[in-house]
C-alpha cells in the first residue's frame, strides 16, 4: 500500500509538470490496467511481476485523476471578451477578508450574475479600494453582498525562480481576480449565510476581532499612541513612533496561531522568524494541532476511565481518541485547512481508526495514508512548497524515532528530532529557496516548546473566554521568544544564501541525509556527508569569456534586466514597487539572481526616478552587495543614501567586461543643469556590444531624446536586439529612430492589461515594418538572451517553462 500510494504521488506530480492536458482517450489504458490487477495474480501475472505492475498502474492511475480534476477546474474560467468589463454579481464572502493598504481582499463565492449574457467562474478573488471621497465598505467573512466588480483572468509574471501565481490561483478554485468598481449599488443582501462553511469563516473573523479587542487596551497602555481600526480589525499605525508599537506588537502572530491568518504579522517580524528558521511555527502546523489534540486526548481519557457507567458504555480510549480527532478537526478549520493543517488531521484519524480497531500500524502506513487523502482532495498540494517541508518533515521524525529497539529517554528523542529536521530539511530548503537557516537548531530548541506548549495554549484560551490576563500571557511569552529570536538574528551570518542546486544533486543529498540519519550502529555514516556537497560546489554555468547572458524580467509595468558576463555582473534597472512590504526587488529580482548564482552586483543603473523603474532598488542595495550606482537621480535623492560608491550617468562613459563592451550613450553632461527636462528624457541608455551583436537599453527615453541620440550617435544605434524605449509608449519609437536601430529583435516590458494601453498599435506596426521579430514580457515572460561574437539566441521563458494553468495570451491584448 505504502509504495502504491508512493506512484500515485508520482503521477499525479507528473501530471503538474505538463504543458498541456494530456488526451483522455489515454485513459482507456489505465482502466485495462486495472482489469488486469483485478484478476488472480495466478491465472496471468507471476508473483515477481506483480510490484512492478501495480507500480505503473497506481502511476498511471494518479496522472490521469489529476488530470481528470485540471479539465474540470479549467473548465471554470472567464471569457477574454468579459476582461474589464462592469459585471454586476451576487454572492458571498467565502474567506476570512485581508487588509492591503488601500482596502481588503477576500474570496467570493458568486451565486448570480445579474449583468446579461455575461459569464463569471463560481469562485473569484477581489479587493476593494477605499476612494477618498467613499466610506470604505464594511465587508465581512459569510456576508450577501451585490456587487458590480470588474475582473480578468489570472495572470502572474514569469521569471527564472518566481512565485506562479496561476498556480496558486488553479489550487485555491479561483478562476479570476479583479476589484469591486466603486457604485452605488453595492448592497450588503445578508448579514450571514446560514453555512457551516461560511459560519466557521465568520467565527474565525470573530475570534480575531477579539484577540485585538483585547490585547489593543493593553498596548495602548504601555505605548500611548492612538490605534485607529479599520473594517476587517487590522490595526494602521499613523504615527513616526509606529515602528516602535510594531515592533512590540505581537497581535499580528497571535491572530495566526489561533486562526491561521497571518497577513497581521509585519514583514519585519516574518524577517526575523524566516532568517532563523521558526517561521513553521507562527502558524497553525500540524505541531500545534498534534499538542493539542494530545492534550485532548490525555485529559478526556483520565477523565472517562474515572466513569463507569461511560466505560461500560464507550471504553475510554475508543472516546479519547474520537474527542482529541475531534479537537484537532476544529482547530484544523479555524485554522483555514491548509496543507499542513490537512495532514494532521488525517494522520490523527488513521491513529484514531486504529484505536478504534484495536489494530498497529506502521508510522509509514499511516503517513501514507494521509498522503493519499490529501492529494485525492487536492492533486495541486505538489505545487506548494509547504507540502514537501510537512510531508518530509514528518517522514525525517518517523525515520529517526519508529522501529527502535530501546526508546531512549524524551529529552534524548527531541534533541535526535532537532538534529533531524536541522540536517535533513537542506536539501529541500535549498532547492525552493536557496537558503538555510543556520542558527534554526538553536532557535527551533526554545522556539518550539515556549510556543507550542505556552503561547498557542494560552492563545487559543483568550479566544474563548472573556478574560484579558491569558491573551496578556502569551503576547508577554511572545514577546520573550522574539526577543530572542532577534538576538540571534543580530549575530554574523546566520543564513546561508547560495545558488539554486542541479536537481540530481538534491536527489543524492537526501540520499546523504538519510544515510547519516541510520541508527548507531551502522557503518560510516558520516559518508553521508560527502553527499551534500555537491549541492554546494556544483556552480551554475557562467557565460564564457566574451560572451553576455541577458535576462529582461518580467516585472509586470516596468523594467529590470540583469546582465552577466564571464566575471561580472550589472542590473539595470529594478522594476515597480508594489506595496509597502513587497516590490520586484525582494519578490523577483533577488530570488532569481540568487538562483542564478549572482550573489553581488559589480554594478546597477538606475535609469531615472520613476516608481516602475527604481521601485525595487532600495531592497536590492540591502540585500546584495552592490560595487557601484551610476544614475539619473537627483543629488539628495534618498536611495543614493544607501550605496558607499554613486555617480552620474552620461553619454560617453564606457568599459570592458570579460570581452564584453559597454557605453553609456545617453543623458548628456549638461542636461543635469536643465530644469525643464522630464526624467524620461533623461534617462540612462546603454548599448552592450560583442562582436557584430549587440543590444540597446533604451529605458523611457521619449522624442526629444531619440532625435538627440539621431543627431550625434546615428552610427552607433543598430542593435540586434533593443528594449524598446517607454514601454511602446506614443511618445516614443520615432520612424527614423526605429529605422536607423532596425533591431532584428524588439522587446515590450508591459504589464498585462496595464492602464496606460502599452504598446501603442502605430508603434508597434513600426517595429513589424523594418521585419523586427516581437517579444512582450506580459505574453512571453521574462526574456533570456545568450549572445556573443557571432550568434545570439532568446529564450521565452513563459513559453520555455510552461504549464497547462498558463494563460496563452494571444496577441497579448
Amino acid at each position: 500500500m505504502r509504495y502504491a500510494v508512493l506512484f500515485f504521488a508520482f503521477g499525479v506530480w507528473l501530471l503538474q509538470q505538463q504543458s498541456v492536458l494530456p488526451n483522455f482517450a489515454w485513459s482507456g489504458l489505465t482502466l485495462l490496467l486495472a482489469g488486469i490487477l483485478l484478476l488472480p495474480r495466478s491465472t496471468l501475472l507471476q508473483r515477481q511481476a506483480y510490484p512492478a505492475l501495480l507500480a505503473t498502474f497506481a502511476c498511471t492511475f494518479g496522472f490521469f485523476y489529476a488530470a481528470f480534476f485540471a479539465q474540470q477546474r479549467l473548465s471554470d474560467t472567464l471569457p477574454a471578451e468579459w476582461q474589464g468589463k462592469d459585471i454586476q454579481i451576487i454572492g458571498v464572502v467565502a474567506k476570512l477578508p485581508s487588509q492591503h493598504e488601500h482596502g481588503l481582499r477576500f474570496v467570493f463565492d458568486v451565486e448570480q450574475v445579474l449583468t446579461p449574457n455575461a459569464i463569471v467562474p463560481p469562485h473569484i478573488l477581489l479587493a476593494s479600494y477605499d476612494g477618498i471621497r467613499e466610506e470604505p465598505l464594511d465587508i465581512h467573512a459569510g456576508e450577501r453582498w451585490r456587487l458590480t466588480v470588474r475582473l480578468k483572468q489570472p495572470h502572474g509574471s514569469s521569471n527564472p525562480h518566481d512565485f506562479d501565481f496561476e498556480a496558486w490561483m488553479l489550487e485555491n478554485k479561483l478562476r479570476a481576480n479583479g476589484y469591486i468598481h466603486r457604485k452605488q449599488d453595492n448592497v450588503r443582501l445578508d448579514a450571514l449565510v446560514q453555512s457551516p462553511d461560511y459560519y466557521i469563516q465568520n467565527l474565525r473573523e470573530k475570534v480575531r476581532e477579539h484577540i485585538q479587542k483585547r490585547l489593543n487596551p493593553f498596548l495602548n497602555q504601555r505605548h500611548p499612541l492612538r490605534i485607529p481600526h479599520t473594517a476587517s480589525g487590522k490595526e494602521v499605525l499613523q504615527s513616526a513612533e509606529a515602528s516602535v508599537i510594531e515592533k512590540n506588537n505581537y497581535v499580528g502572530v497571535l491572530t495566526a496561531l489561533a486562526i491561521g491568518d497571518q497577513a497581521g504579522i509585519p514583514a519585519a517580524q516574518w524577517q526575523v522568524f524566516t532568517r532563523t528558521g521558526v517561521n513553521h511555527l507562527m502558524s497553525i502546523s500540524g505541531l500545534h494541532i498534534t499538542m493539542l489534540s494530545g492534550l485532548a486526548f490525555a485529559a478526556s481519557y483520565w477523565l472517562w476511565r474515572r466513569s463507569a457507567r461511560l466505560t461500560r458504555a464507550l471504553p475510554a480510549r475508543k472516546a479519547a481518541a474520537l474527542i482529541g480527532l475531534l479537537v484537532a478537526l476544529g482547530y484544523a478549520l479555524l485554522a483555514g485547512y491548509g496543507v499542513p493543517a490537512q495532514r494532521t488531521v488525517y494522520m490523527l484519524a488513521t491513529i484514531a481508526t486504529v484505536l478504534w480497531l484495536s489494530r498497529t500500524v506502521a508510522p509509514s502506513q499511516i503517513l501514507a495514508a494521509a498522503l493519499l487523502v490529501v492529494l485525492l482532495l487536492d492533486p495541486w498540494a505538489v505545487l506548494s512548497p509547504g507540502f514537501w517541508l510537512s510531508f518530509g518533515a514528518v517522514a525525517l521524525i518517523f525515520y529517526v524515532t519508529a522501529h527502535r529497539l530501546r526508546p531512549p529517554h524524551w529529552l534524548v528523542t527531541y534533541g535526535r528530532v532537532q538534529w533531524a529536521m536541522s540536517i535533513g530539511l537542506i536539501p529541500p530548503l535549498l532547492a525552493m529557496f536557496q537558503q538555510v537557516s543556520l542558527v534554526s537548531p538553536i532557535a527551533n530548541a526554545f522556539a518550539i516548546p515556549l510556543v507550542s506548549f505556552v503561547v498557542v495554549p494560552l492563545t487559543l484560551l483568550g479566544a474563548v473566554l472573556p478574560f484579558d490576563w491569558p491573551l496578556w500571557l502569551a503576547h508577554q511569552a511572545m514577546g520573550v521568544c522574539i526577543n530572542l529570536l532577534e538576538w540571534l538574528n543580530s549575530l554574523p551570518e546566520v543564513v546561508w544564501t547560495q545558488h539554486a542546486p542541479p536537481t540530481w544533486s538534491i536527489a543524492i543529498g537526501m540520499f546523504g541525509v538519510l544515510w547519516m540519519l541510520l541508527p548507531r550502529g551502522f557503518p560510516a555514516r558520516w559518508l553521508g556527508l560527502l553527499a551534500l556537497l555537491p549541492m554546494f560546489l556544483v556552480l551554475p554555468a557562467v557565460p564564457p569569456e566574451g560572451t553576455l547572458h541577458l535576462v529582461i524580467f518580467d516585472v509586470g509595468q516596468g523594467l529590470a534586466v540583469a546582465a552577466q558576463t564571464h566575471n561580472h555582473a550589472l542590473l539595470y534597472d529594478t522594476g515597480p514597487n508594489f506595496n509597502s512590504e513587497a516590490n520586484s526587488g525582494n519578490r523577483i529580482l533577488i530570488p532569481a539572481l540568487r538562483g542564478m548564482g549572482i550573489s553581488q552586483l559589480d554594478g546597477l543603473i538606475l535609469t531615472h526616478d520613476d516608481n516602475d523603474h527604481t521601485g525595487g532598488a532600495l531592497s536590492i542595495l540591502q540585500g546584495l552587495p552592490v560595487g557601484w550606482l551610476s544614475s539619473s537621480l537627483a543629488a539628495n535623492h534618498p536611495l543614493l543614501q544607501h550605496a558607499s560608491n554613486t555617480q552620474r550617468c552620461m553619454d560617453g562613459q564606457t568599459w570592458e567586461w570579460d570581452g564584453v563592451h559597454f557605453e553609456v550613450l545617453h543623458p548628456t553632461a549638461e542636461s543635469y543643469a536643465a530644469e525643464k527636462i522630464r526624467d524620461n528624457n533623461r534617462g540612462c541608455v546603454l548599448k552592450i556590444s560583442t562582436g557584430k551583436n549587440s543590444i540597446l537599453l533604451a529605458a523611457d527615453i521619449e522624442k526629444e531624446s531619440e532625435w538627440r541620440l539621431l543627431k550625434q550617435h546615428e552610427e552607433k544605434l543598430p542593435a540586434t536586439l533593443l528594449v524598446v524605449p517607454h514601454h511602446g509608449s506614443k511618445t516614443s519609437s520615432v520612424n527614423a529612430f526605429v529605422a536607423a536601430i532596425h533591431p532584428r529583435y524588439a522587446v515590450f516590458t508591459v504589464g498585462y492589461r496595464n492602464r496606460f494601453g502599452h504598446p501603442n498599435k502605430e508603434v508597434v506596426e513600426r517595429y513589424l515594418a523594418v521585419d523586427s521579430e516581437l517579444l512582450r514580457s506580459d505574453r512571453d515572460g521574462a526574456i533570456l538572451v545568450e549572445m556573443d561574437a557571432q550568434n545570439i539566441s532568446v529564450e521565452r521563458y513563459r513559453r520555455t517553462h510552461t504549464r497547462y494553468w498558463h494563460q496563452d495570451i494571444a496577441g497579448g491584448t
